[in-house]
């Protein structure tokens, strides 16, 4: 659960959307991933806390349908399965633009069709093959994180690739620190927290651990000390070799930071880990997004077909259907450079559209989290693994969520993707009132008094 909850989060966000979150903001990013690993902690401790005592599976799904209303548990299955399908249609995209590093002339198409028959295979043999090939993909980006950050250190301190002579880290203030002010600290602040969404993957595989109290401890509190130490970590070392306005002019940042050193294999090794990282993501993709589908088919909102297990007990045609999916990213792969031209803003505008529906599970977690404590007081008299003052916290998480939509919206490269995810969540909350409100209703009527995980 632990490599899990980190494959998802470590990314492209970190090897691709990096040099952007620089060129808004400088050296002064580092403060955005500090606050965001702060407020995403406390997403995680909100959550921690109602899994500690219902471990299931799509887990805030069911917190929000339970403790708010069923329509945020309707959006909440729907945004993730969207959140997690552009995720891995953006996926798709960058591994075909990887692939022509080695292979100039090959079609971006080709590869994309390759890594999501392969990882829609690994999925469908079972829940122990994808979480050993997470496992794997996780770890050597975790590797190649560690080493830039070591290698790094060396030029910094030692002067290692650099005659001998330290970098040091005046870079981090001598051409300014908040070079955007506060709306550029703001509108990379937004990516950040894109770049951390994947790390709620503990609450859709809690269900499916052997020994769930243990394992939903241990992984968020080793999962997000790690992440902050990686991601901080490598943006430290990147900002501190390279001027912050040289950054994504020179280069990719890894690379020439192992280049530095003297290992003239740099760019295919770095080559090699974003590939990992995307086949990573694609990976996450098909699971996350196929364990809500099978839980809307569970609740009656989608076929009954959606039901059907494997002999391996893994949802046959969510898989599929989710694999289907992702697969429109290799369509756009071919279609869109007819109108985009630059594969970067292809895969940034793919991937930005995930970032709100991304955040509705964040904000169901901190609302439901505060219906819970009032329901239940007497599940928090010897709870281990309480949310840190709350309520409080919770709001001013709230906030900090609400202002960073709030510039998405002011920004120009982000406001297109802020506003196909605003539609997605419209069109999905009309679709609930008309079709299945009434019904719900209904059931709560008939159930009322009754847990939803006594079912």
């Amino acid at each position: 659960m632990q490599m899990i909850a980190l494959g998802g989060t470590i990314g492209v966000g970190l090897f691709m959307g990096s040099s952007s979150t620089i060129h808004w903001t400088g050296p002064s990013v580092l403060l955005d991933y500090a606050l965001a690993g702060v407020f995403l902690y406390l997403i995680m401790r909100a959550l921690g806390e109602m899994l500690y005592v219902h471990p299931v599976t799509g887990a805030f799904s069911q917190f929000a349908t339970l403790y708010m209303h069923p329509v945020f548990g309707y959006l909440t299955a729907w945004s993730n399965i969207f959140q997690w399908v552009l995720v891995g249609m953006s996926e798709v995209i960058a591994i075909g633009t990887y692939c022509h590093f080695w292979f100039p002339g090959l079609p971006g198409w080709v590869p994309g069709i390759i890594a999501i028959v392969a990882l829609a295979l690994a999925n469908l043999f079972s829940v122990k093959s994808f979480g050993e090939l997470e496992y794997w993909f996780a770890l050597i980006k975790v590797v190649t994180i560690v080493l830039m950050i070591v290698a790094g250190l060396g030029v910094i301190i030692f002067g290692f690739g650099h005659g001998g002579h330290p970098v040091g880290i005046s870079n981090l203030w001598k051409d300014g620190f908040f070079t955007g002010g506060v709306k550029g600290f703001l509108f990379a602040l937004a990516i950040v927290l894109g770049s951390y969404q994947g790390v709620e993957l503990i609450g859709v595989t809690a269900g499916e651990a052997d020994n769930p109290k243990k394992s939903i401890v241990e992984a968020i509190q080793s999962t997000i000390g790690r992440i902050l130490i990686f991601y901080i970590g490598a943006i430290f070392v990147i900002v501190s070799i390279y001027p912050w306005d040289k950054i994504g002019t020179i280069g990719s940042p890894f690379v020439l930071t192992f280049s530095k050193l003297g290992i003239t294999a740099a760019a295919g090794i770095i080559n090699f880990v974003v590939l990992t990282a995307a086949l990573s993501g694609s990976n996450s993709a098909i699971y996350s997004s196929s364990r809500m589908t099978y839980l809307l088919s569970k609740e009656g909102k989608l076929p009954k077909k959606f039901l059907e297990l494997t002999k391996s007990g893994v949802p046959l045609y969510t898989v599929l259907a989710v694999s289907g999916g992702i697969f429109i990213g290799v369509i756009l792969n071919v279609v869109l450079p007819f109108f985009i031209k630059n594969a970067g803003d292809i895969f940034v505008l793919v991937y930005s559209s995930s970032i709100l529906p991304g955040m509705v599970p964040w904000f169901v977690i901190l609302v439901s989290e505060m219906r819970f404590r009032k329901l239940h007081p007497e599940e928090l008299e010897n709870h281990p693994f309480q949310m840190p003052w709350s309520p409080y916290t919770n709001y001013i998480t709230l906030f900090v969520l609400f202002v960073t939509l709030i510039f998405m919206v002011v920004n120009n490269d982000t406001r297109v993707p802020v506003i196909i995810g605003a539609v997605f969540l419209a069109i999905m909350t009309i679709i609930y009132f008309v079709k299945y409100n009434r019904t719900d209703i209904e059931e709560r009527r008939k159930n009322q008094g009754k847990e939803i995980f006594d079912k």
